[in-house]
């Protein structure tokens, strides 16, 4: 009968799916137990993704082995690594292949406190500025309950189904896939938290993106059980916050940036929505919503204020109608466009990006 010390040495050599590792460096196997008796195995084997097809083939491939050294039956269960031990080993800059498998494209997560921010308009803005810089950009409506990008960005037509792919609808050089193409008549989403969560992960693996440069999604605000659910769900990604300046806005604001370290992602800025009311008559700039909010909150989660918002129209033009996509001549417009050159920047120039809470 084969013994634990074989198990060990046949299972040492086996590679995490993931982490591309053995699993003697990543101390992936946990338990080994023997019943001579019965010649059955007992294994249980730690990786850093659980429930994806690739644990399916190392699930295979370890019964398959364990059988050709002398087991009549092996029971095998999968527990998850540490976090420690799954960033020890990450390769710089991946994300999860498991819901995303292209690492050379920048995923971008949109989130704030509280509704009411702005987070959808900046999500769709961010969007279109860097398509207008020439990026091939994908957006995800991952406001499950409360989606509006299509609406926001005047999109009438549907995604089609070519073969076994979701083809999202392009707008102003933007990928667009949404909950809302998939409601009739703008019906209330009553899903609990399964559905939602095969309904997300379809939107990563079922859609043809193409190859994109950068994938962004406009997350549901707050930091409850839908919001948690869904960072969760997300493969680990840079994350933006949006506040309005009012102090309080951003101290709620704050909230949602500890979910984002909490849930393995990494803060690159602040963006403050609503920033100040400029008039059209006298020029003066009037701050409805108060001031330094924005600051405040980057300051808090030591990034960089990535730019401030202020309130105005786009100009509504009927051949492209699109309610809340600012033109390139806006002034607005250019705002967006500066905010999508410091993105750039930030994430193509830099090798890393520091913790939010490094060195406080």
């Amino acid at each position: 009968m084969i013994t634990v010390t074989e198990v060990r040495d046949l299972l040492k050599k086996m590679e995490d799916p993931y982490l591309h590792k053995t699993l003697e460096e990543t101390n992936g196997i946990v338990e080994i137990k023997i019943n001579e008796e019965k010649k059955h195995v007992s294994v249980k084997v730690a990786i850093a993704k659980t429930g994806t097809s690739e644990q399916a083939q190392l699930q295979m491939n370890i019964v398959q082995t364990l059988k050709n050294a002398g087991a009549e039956t092996v029971g095998l269960r999968f527990t998850q690594l540490s976090e420690k031990v799954i960033e020890m080993f990450r390769p710089k800059g991946m994300v999860d292949p498991g819901i995303w498998p292209n690492p050379d494209t920048h995923v971008i997560a949109i989130a704030s406190g509280k509704g009411g921010v702005g987070k959808s308009t900046v999500s769709v803005n961010l969007a279109v500025s860097l398509a207008r810089l020439g990026k091939k950009v994908g957006l995800i409506d991952a406001d499950i309950y409360g989606f509006s990008v299509p609406d926001m960005m005047g999109i009438s037509e549907r995604p089609v189904v070519r073969g076994e792919k979701i083809i999202p609808v392009e707008r102003f050089g933007v990928k667009v896939i949404s909950m809302a193409f998939f409601v009739e008549e703008n019906k209330p989403v009553i899903w609990r938290g399964p559905m939602l969560g095969k309904m997300l992960t379809s939107f990563f693996r079922e859609v043809e993106w193409g190859d994109l440069d950068y994938l962004l999604l406009d997350l549901p605000p707050g930091t409850g059980d839908v919001a948690l659910d869904v960072h969760q769900m997300l493969p680990s990604s840079k994350e933006i916050i949006v506040s309005t300046p009012h102090p309080t806005a951003a101290f709620v604001a704050a909230r949602a940036g500890a979910m984002a370290i909490q849930t393995n992602h990494s803060i690159i800025g602040v963006i403050e929505n609503m920033a100040y009311f400029e008039s059209k008559t006298t020029g003066e700039k009037e701050y409805v919503f108060g001031r330094g909010g924005g600051e405040k909150l980057a300051e808090e989660l030591n990034v960089p204020l990535l730019g401030k918002i202020p309130l105005d129209q786009p100009y509504w033009d009927e051949d492209e109608f699109a309610p809340s996509v600012y033109q390139i001549k806006h002034k607005i417009g250019k705002i967006y466009f500066n905010i999508a050159e410091k993105i750039i920047d930030l994430l193509e120039e830099k090798e890393e990006i520091r913790s939010p809470f490094e060195n406080r």
